[in-house]
């Protein structure tokens, strides 16, 4: 984001800040009751050895812990609607009590797309092609695994059969037998 901006001249000053906002439906943080009572978290850049130094907000990190986001109940009215919505947009008894408009045109949204049959199959057929997508990465990643395994296999092979011709007197029929090579391989790696 930061890159984009830059056009030759420009002063680096003028950049707008790239902000990153992380929504987490799991407790990334945990380690003892400062942690735990913490679920709203901002990272920037500073500098390893002084900390003091930092280049500003122009990068940063924004995490929200949901569940203990909800489970804390942050001060923020409009905040806290966002992670009620988030955490209960199912539950319309809860989400009745939001009056923050955008977050009822959220809802409203999700009633309509739940309620169209038509959305309903588009979302069902993306989900299914980000399934076989990642199932056709996995396999090909396994097939490439499998692939490099038998050509490590193979050369092995070659590599003791160049050692026999060189340290045996054995035929090579007898070599390609023990090395499972056919004995036209044997015979070209003698050559």
């Amino acid at each position: 984001m930061l890159s984009d901006q830059l056009d030759a001249g420009r002063d680096y000053r003028q950049l707008k800040a790239a902000v990153g906002i992380h929504l987490l439906d799991f407790d990334l943080f945990n380690d003892g009751e400062k942690q735990q009572q913490q679920a709203l978290w901002r990272f920037e850049m500073r500098d390893e050895t002084q900390p003091e130094v930092r280049l500003g907000n122009e990068l940063q990190l924004n995490i929200i812990e949901l569940r203990k986001a909800d489970r804390l109940a942050h001060e923020d009215d409009t905040l806290h609607d966002w992670i009620t919505f988030f955490e209960h947009w199912q539950e319309d008894a809860r989400m009745a009590t939001i009056s923050h408009e955008p977050i009822k045109q959220a809802v409203n949204r999700i009633r309509q797309l739940s309620g169209d049959e038509e959305a309903k199959r588009l979302a069902f057929v993306r989900e299914r092609a980000l399934h076989d997508e990642a199932s056709l990465m996995h396999d090909a990643r396994e097939e490439g695994r499998e692939k490099g395994r038998e050509e490590g296999r193979l050369k092995e092979k070659r590599d003791t059969t160049r050692n026999m011709i060189a340290l045996s007197t054995l035929t090579d029929e007898e070599i390609a037998t023990i090395t499972e090579l056919s004995l036209v391989e044997v015979q070209q790696l003698r050559k």
